[in-house]
């Protein structure tokens, strides 16, 4: 199992041993989106959600889910998160919500997995409190748009 950095050489899961890696600044960034009916759009933009406020709720959801990775995803280090922003854009278009995560630290290894937390945490929040009106929504497009810092530089997501 050469080149995946979570097994070892007999092939068992492990924590990398980041002990020797340069202190550096790291951010990373993350997106998906949350595509519904029309309708649900309308309820959640315009506020009328039975549940509350979707996407302030869902916002802080993100954020939260973030904080907790290295709890959810076992091989994770937990790092001290400096900086969490979501944003969740509606987008008539889709129609629905576009989420965007920003994560940032100062530590030695990257925030990718707090990213996609957050992102994917967001996109469920909202999917528990619309699916009273519609089941069917789609979370969907998650992936690293940006990730910086470290040994291995700067990636942008084309």
């Amino acid at each position: 199992m050469s080149g995946l950095s979570h097994f070892d050489a007999k092939g068992d899961a492990h924590m990398v041993d980041v002990s020797d890696k340069a202190v550096t600044a790291r951010i990373a960034t993350a997106e998906g989106w949350v595509k519904m009916a029309p309708e649900t759009f309308e309820i959640i933009t315009e506020g009328r959600a039975k549940k509350g406020d979707v996407i302030s709720v869902a916002r802080l959801a993100g954020i939260m889910g973030a904080k907790k990775t290295p709890e959810l995803i076992p091989l994770c280090h937990p790092l001290p998160v400096t900086k969490v922003s979501v944003e969740l854009i509606p987008d008539a278009a889709l129609p629905g919500l576009r989420i965007e995560a920003t994560v940032k630290t100062t530590g030695q290894t990257g925030v990718e997995m707090e990213a996609l937390t957050a992102v994917s945490t967001a996109a469920l929040t909202v999917y528990d409190m619309a699916k009273a009106v519609d089941k069917a929504m789609e979370i969907g497009g998650i992936r690293v748009t940006l990730k910086d810092g470290g040994k291995s530089g700067r990636y942008e997501a084309t």
